[in-house]
């Protein structure tokens, strides 16, 4: 329940006890009934007014009558656009959105700390706000059972807002039920009241390892999930569309994965698609291709869901293949009744889910890998020098080879340390669930060096984080040479994120006095942590067993002057919205040896969970046909928001991505430079990362 008053000018909004926002500088307009937004919203009013104040939050425009699109940047240009109708959607604590006719211009404060939004005249706008809902509504109960099992995957589809193609905007996904295991099915009558029956029916066999598999298609597709019967079991699996008359065969485990990655990927392509002829369109690239296969999206927007995948159904994988955006994320779970309780948060990121599967990798076959990886830039060191542990005193980490299937992000919740994949346990998602609950307008940061000879990167860090609290509400705390018993507080006490600098030995945190062994930890409140010392990986697991969401490790032992290069660049990009699989993997691409890197915990968690800028990352290749002429490519996708669009910031562009969908541009040695100073972002250049802020001199003529 949001609940609203205005005070002094200052209209006040809540989101039940838990969250705030102020907005200064509005007058109520006193009307019986405000008008409809373009946006999906809970509560509206209209206010009069000439200037706008909210605080720091990510900004994005639409005009209503072109669909132009325009993005806040993080820099000191202002937006000023000229009279239309417009939609403002700040993604505050409070997502709001502000509806209006006229000129506008919206800006960073002076201070940096607020988003000013003003007119050249009082102007009539209507706001409307709505929760974010980024967590669970209630709980299911659900018996070891298939049946029982397919029945509440089919109740956590009431999460959806809508059935129509606009579910494919992830801010009309909310958070699906917890499951937890009982003796009988219970659904609570407004989880029942809240699922939208679609009609459509998927018929698997009754193994957890079909319904597992089959979880993501019948969660998106809002379908009952049921088991086959013995008069049917022998016809395989199959998707039923009762009132149209249709049956889809699909095929049986194992090759039902590549059914559902399918049909999921094709699904969810088209809805971002035609949603665009509902009230929420932007100028999407992709949109070209509906000329191509000769579809109505308003006709498709406004038909029922069974007639809408009957319509997807007929369209061949192999016309559009070559045009789906990059998947997100593939998880690989132990199908058993004790992983039953992961499924809800996997689906909330609409995660594929796999079979987890391994082989033993041969040779050289972890360095080979690591090298495939490595972006290969100048002045990378020889892999000699001095190690961040004695010799022989790490903790072994068997590792495994794991068969991967399509996604930018693997989780793994099995057994064995395979490479390339976040390992994964549901007490990581529930510590999320906490810090969501508990979530502040501040960060706090701990820095800890435990070994004077690695200066180098505590000193690089730490002013990194210092720099970026200059931008955001963030405490950054440095310490250095911590015993056990004040670097066992550091943990235990509440912060966002722990940078750990030292030596990690088989009985702990190297600390003065002794070892810490993380098992000892009463409790950890550190949401996210990177322990960069050799051989951390089963300290950093412990961490996540005592509250914290994820983190990175080693998982063996690792060079210093690499663990700096790692160390520096993880902090830049965490900080900065990126999820701790994508900082890592980011990072750990600066070294030769970056497979010996590794994520615990939710890899998809970011620090910043309700700023919504996604990351970006920009590859600069110079080319050779042209003087100064450059190919730029920018990559954006993140593991929290399939189905959203990005809009780079090009003067030529007018046009949105899908998320996953690379775009690229070539520019000359001034347009690299302009979008390097107006987009926060990582960029690859000369075989070497940085971030865009940085790197943006080097092509200002």
């Amino acid at each position: 329940m949001i609940a609203w008053e205005i005070d002094d000018r200052t209209l006040h909004l809540r989101d039940g006890d838990t969250t705030g926002l102020a907005v200064h500088g509005v007058d109520l307009v006193a009307e019986e009934a405000t008008p409809a937004m373009s946006r999906p919203v809970e509560e509206t009013l209209v206010v009069a007014t000439a200037d706008l104040q909210f605080p720091h939050a990510a900004v994005s425009v639409c005009s209503r009558d072109s669909s132009e699109h325009h993005d806040l940047g993080s820099g000191d240009t202002p937006l000023s656009l000229p009279p239309d109708e417009y939609l403002v959607t700040i993604n505050a604590a409070v997502e709001t959105s502000l509806q209006f006719s006229g000129a506008v211009r919206i800006e960073h404060t002076d201070d940096g700390e607020a988003i000013r939004v003003s007119f050249p005249d009082r102007t009539r706008v209507t706001v409307g706000f709505r929760r974010h809902h980024d967590l669970p509504a209630d709980t299911i109960t659900v018996p070891d059972s298939p049946d029982g099992v397919a029945a509440a995957i089919t109740q956590l589809a009431g999460a959806h807002e809508t059935a129509s193609p606009d579910r494919s905007d992830p801010a009309l996904r909310g958070h699906p039920a917890l499951l937890e295991r009982g003796e009988t099915l219970e659904v609570p009558d407004k989880l029942q009241a809240a699922r939208s029956d679609s009609g459509i029916e998927l018929v698997v066999s009754p193994t957890y390892e079909s319904l597992f598999v089959a979880a993501p298609l019948a969660y998106y597709l809002q379908a009952t999930l049921r088991t086959a019967d013995s008069s049917v079991r022998s016809g395989g699996p199959r998707l039923r569309l009762p009132d149209l008359g249709i049956e889809k065969r699909l095929s049986p485990m194992p090759d039902l994965e590549y059914d559902v990655d399918r049909l999921l990927r094709k699904t969810v392509f088209l809805d971002c698609l035609v949603r665009n002829a509902g009230p929420y369109s932007v100028d999407l690239a992709e949109q070209r291709i509906f000329e191509t296969l000769d579809l109505d999206a308003g006709a498709l927007y406004d038909a029922s869901p069974q007639q809408r995948l009957a319509t997807y159904l007929d369209v061949a994988y192999e016309a559009i293949e070559h045009r789906l955006p990059d998947w997100h994320l593939s998880t690989y779970v132990t199908p058993d009744y004790d992983s039953v309780e992961l499924l809800p948060f996997l689906l909330d990121r609409l995660s594929m889910i796999s079979m987890p599967r391994t082989s033993t990798l041969e040779g050289q076959e972890l360095i080979e890998r690591s090298l495939e990886d490595f972006y290969r830039g100048g002045g990378e060191p020889a892999t000699h020098g001095s190690a961040r542990a004695s010799a022989g005193n790490v903790a072994a980490v068997d590792i495994v080879k794991p068969d991967l299937r399509n996604g930018r992000a693997h989780g793994w919740h099995a057994d064995g340390v395979p490479i390339d994949v976040f390992k994964t346990t549901p007490e990581a998602y529930y510590n999320r669930l906490e810090y969501l609950e508990r979530s502040s307008e501040s960060m706090s940061v701990c820095v800890v060096l435990n070994d004077p000879e690695m200066a180098g990167e505590y000193n690089d860090v730490a002013e990194i984080y210092r720099q970026r609290a200059e931008e955001v509400a963030m405490d950054v705390i440095v310490e250095e040479s911590l015993s056990t018993a004040e670097l066992a507080r550091v943990f235990e006490r509440e912060s966002e994120f722990v940078h750990y600098i030292g030596h990690c030995e088989h009985e702990g945190l190297r600390c003065p006095d002794g070892s810490l062994s993380t098992a000892s930890l009463s409790q950890c409140n550190a949401q996210t942590f990177f322990l960069n010392a050799c051989g951390s990986y089963h300290e950093g697991t412990r961490l996540i067993e005592k509250g914290s969401v994820a983190g990175g490790v080693t998982v063996r032992k690792v060079l210093n002057d690499h663990a700096i290069k790692v160390g520096s660049t993880f902090a830049q990009l965490l900080i900065n919205g990126f999820s701790i699989e994508r900082a890592l993997d980011l990072a750990r691409s600066r070294i030769m040896m970056g497979k010996d890197y590794a994520v615990v915990g939710d890899g998809t968690h970011s620090l910043s969970q309700r700023d919504q800028r996604l990351p970006v990352t920009i590859t600069i290749e110079e080319l050779t046909d042209g003087p100064d002429e450059y190919l730029v490519t920018l990559d954006c996708y993140s593991t929290r928001t399939t189905g959203s669009y990005y809009v780079p910031r090009i003067d030529t562009n007018d046009l949105a991505y899908l998320c996953g969908t690379d775009s690229s541009f070539t520019l000359g040695e001034s347009g690299v430079g302009s979008l390097l100073r107006e987009t926060d972002a990582s960029v690859i250049y000369d075989g070497d990362l940085y971030w865009s802020k940085t790197l943006a001199p080097q092509f200002e003529t």
